[in-house]
């Protein structure tokens, strides 16, 4: 595997300099080709789905956001065990990498009882929704099947940073996308009934998501044990590090409830849609399902932009910190721009595959059509998403995140009051609501790139720094490359 600190430098050359776009997609495809795995596997359950019924689809994608949407919390403090391990990486003490790990490890396990408490209040919450009955049926049983994958959810985040976080982003990739690969054989084979096993719907697709997530913690866990990690890295110390655990909750706290706020309030975004009819939530369901596959990538370069700064500040270099994350944003929005030149000049070629295995019908074809209409309002906001997403990532891999959380409150808040109002007051219709939506990402990306160049985030540390002698330093380095 190559390593981004063993990759020769030369400053002239955007390529090849520190911090430069080597040394960036070095660390970000892998994340890239992992987020897209993903992409990928929950794309293709849509459209399995949509065979099934269209009603299915619709459902799953509201239950699933709603699950999203209760695991944020627990799942913004896990990632964030991978800013713990940049930082410790980037200032050279290995030992802390370990026990920074096993910290989110923690947090999963003793909150997630907590979230399965929602499976019996599945009914009323959906009920507040005030969906048609079919199609509430079928949320809640998407729903309380999903709740039995929290604690894998959360316990391979957490694992996971073990390599992310050292910028060993290779090994992500692997695993994502074999339990990716596996999710989407499972929901073939459970939602339609094959090689002997009963047809089980939407219900298959439920068990096939938990059950591949529980394959992925069970993979991390092997691996972050192995005897070569544990002298060095510490990584089989289990013990729960109270002033650890404490900056851990501290600093990734604002940051899950970040992911809270604005999940939440794209949650009720969907729940309002859905009230406007079939038509309007199953085109919906299909343009933020294809809209995933700009989204998700995107999120894979986010993820690296968090780790090379907090890398970078580890090594108190935040010069190399804001170059990586201009670096990274440059690369996202040429990708950014292809694809929404495709949503907007080839939107069939995505929407197909909905349709592929199911007779065309009136309502098939009007979600068509609305569908293509809705791909272009996400065209209008991809390049400004993608700019609110690098810089809102590298803030955060400062340390920046109670920032984040204000900034959360007030733009989530504001879209679902906004969102009410087009939907029951005012009854701008599917294309109103969505115009919110467009505005919305443009403030935020604005909100976020001018909050980095403040440059506030520069003198933001997560660890504790010490001074080593140079031997142990080069020592330490060592380990970690």
């Amino acid at each position: 595997m190559i390593d981004v600190y063993e990759v020769p430098h030369d400053e002239s050359s955007w390529w090849r300099r520190s911090a430069g776009g080597r040394e960036v997609l070095l660390v970000s495809l892998p994340l890239v080709i992992s987020s897209l795995s993903w992409t990928v596997m929950t794309f293709v359950d849509r459209v399995f789905l949509k065979w099934e019924s269209g009603a299915a689809m619709a459902a799953a994608f509201t239950a699933s956001t709603l699950w999203f949407a209760l695991l944020c919390l627990p799942l913004g403090i896990c990632m964030y065990c991978a800013t713990f391990v940049s930082q410790y990486s980037g200032n050279h003490q290995p030992a802390k990498v370990g026990p920074a790990v096993w910290q989110g490890f923690w947090v999963a396990v003793l909150l997630s009882p907590i979230l399965m408490l929602a499976i019996p209040l599945a009914p009323f919450l959906f009920s507040l929704a005030k969906h048609e009955p079919h199609i509430t049926a079928l949320e809640i049983k998407y729903f309380q099947i999903l709740c039995w994958g929290i604690p894998a959810m959360l316990i391979a985040q957490a694992l996971s940073s073990f390599y992310s976080g050292r910028g060993k982003t290779r090994i992500v990739m692997c695993v994502d996308t074999g339990v990716a690969l596996l999710n989407v054989v499972l929901d073939y084979v459970w939602i339609f009934g094959e090689f002997g096993f009963p047809a089980m719907g939407i219900a298959g697709a439920g068990w096939a998501t938990v059950a591949s997530l529980w394959v992925k913690a069970l993979i991390y866990g092997m691996l972050v044990i192995q005897k070569k990690y544990r002298l060095d890295f510490h990584s089989f110390d289990l013990r729960l590090n109270r002033p650890l655990v404490g900056r851990l909750l501290y600093y990734g706290a604002p940051s899950g409830f970040q992911f809270v706020i604005d999940v939440l309030g794209f949650t009720c975004f969907i729940m309002l849609v859905g009230r406007l009819g079939v038509v309007e939530a199953e085109a919906t369901s299909m343009a933020f399902s294809i809209a995933t596959l700009a989204f998700m990538p995107i999120w894979g370069f986010a993820q690296a932009a968090s780790i090379l700064v907090g890398q970078h500040l580890g090594e108190n270099r935040d010069d190399l910190s804001a170059r990586a994350t201009w670096t990274t944003l440059q690369v996202s929005l040429v990708y950014m721009t292809i694809v929404s030149l495709c949503y907007v000049l080839v939107p069939g070629m995505f929407l197909a595959p909905f349709f592929a295995g199911s007779e065309s019908s009136a309502v098939d074809n009007a979600a068509w059509n609305m569908a293509i209409n809705l791909l272009r309002f996400v065209a209008a906001y991809n390049l400004l998403d993608a700019t609110m997403m690098i810089f809102v990532s590298a803030i955060k891999g400062a340390g920046d995140t109670p920032f984040v959380l204000k900034v959360s409150a007030i733009m989530a808040s504001t879209m679902v009051f906004c969102s009410w109002l087009a939907v029951e007051v005012i009854h701008t219709g599917i294309y109103g609501c969505w115009g919110l939506i467009t505005i919305w990402v443009w403030v935020l990306g604005i909100i976020y790139l001018t909050r980095f160049m403040g440059g506030k985030w520069r003198s933001m540390r997560v660890i504790e720094p010490i001074v080593v002698e140079p031997e142990l330093l080069e020592q330490n380095a060592a380990v970690l490359n």
